[in-house]
């Protein structure tokens, strides 16, 4: 496909808006932030949105990587983004989360998990707090299984697998995700220590193992049901998810 030439007040205005971040493999390229009215439990409260591509090329000539974008199949592929809330770059105190992708469950509020409860709720406190980030990670589905393995794990659950044994008997680890690049990106547009809201220890071990400051930790349980209190109590014994004063799943 030839290259379309941009024009000049088109490339002025997204170049303003690109940040090149360097990674281990060439380039991550950050593209914000985007004013985003959501609809968070019926009131409206405008963010500020990012999303991010991973490229071999490494270059700050912007023309290169937009000339690419149309022949790429982004579209095939999902790219990750945040949500920032407030002064995310400059305040003092601020709350963030490192969201996993479920398709099932933040799209279709599947209650085999507590996967969109935790994305709205986490929102919600962010907005609550004043000053936060919300990270939505495309490449962790099903603990990084992707959706059509994850569909087949939810048959062996069915047929009494737990999590951690379904993914397991399809030839994956518990928990393959990586942190590496929304980290870099939260280096990018933060440097200040941040308050992780998660229950999962693998993640402030990634955040403080790249340096990154971290000023404590929230728990975020809820929407238990009679679906997900086996799964949620498999994340606890089985995934060293922390429940500190029994907060989920008395058994």
């Amino acid at each position: 496909m030839s290259s379309i030439k941009l024009d000049n007040k088109v490339l002025s205005i997204l170049e303003d808006k690109i940040k090149l971040i360097h990674s281990d493999e060439g380039a991550i390229y950050l593209v914000g932030p985007i004013k985003l009215p959501v609809n968070l439990y019926n009131e409206t409260v405008t963010f500020q949105w990012y999303c991010w591509l991973n490229c071999d090329e490494v270059t700050e000539d912007y023309q290169k990587i937009i000339d690419k974008l149309s022949s790429a199949n982004l579209a095939e592929h999902q790219q990750s983004s945040v949500l920032v809330y407030g002064d995310f770059e400059n305040g003092e105190k601020a709350i963030m989360r490192m969201h996993s992708i479920c398709h099932t469950g933040d799209i279709f509020g599947s209650k085999r998990c507590d996967c969109g409860y935790q994305l709205k709720q986490s929102m919600k406190m962010i907005v609550d707090h004043g000053t936060g980030a919300l990270f939505y990670l495309a490449n962790h589905e099903g603990r990084g299984i992707g959706l059509f393995s994850k569909a087949m794990a939810y048959i062996l659950q069915e047929n009494g697998f737990d999590t951690v044994e379904a993914n397991q008997g399809l030839g994956f680890v518990d928990d393959s995700r990586n942190y590496d690049d929304a980290i870099r990106v939260l280096k990018a547009i933060r440097t200040k220590p941040v308050t992780l809201i998660t229950n999962n220890p693998k993640k402030l071990e990634a955040l403080k193992n790249s340096g990154l400051p971290v000023s404590g930790r929230q728990e975020i349980w809820g929407d238990i049901s009679e679906y997900n209190r086996n799964y949620l109590l498999t994340k606890i014994k089985r995934s060293g998810h922390i429940n500190e004063d029994d907060t989920c799943c008395n058994d």
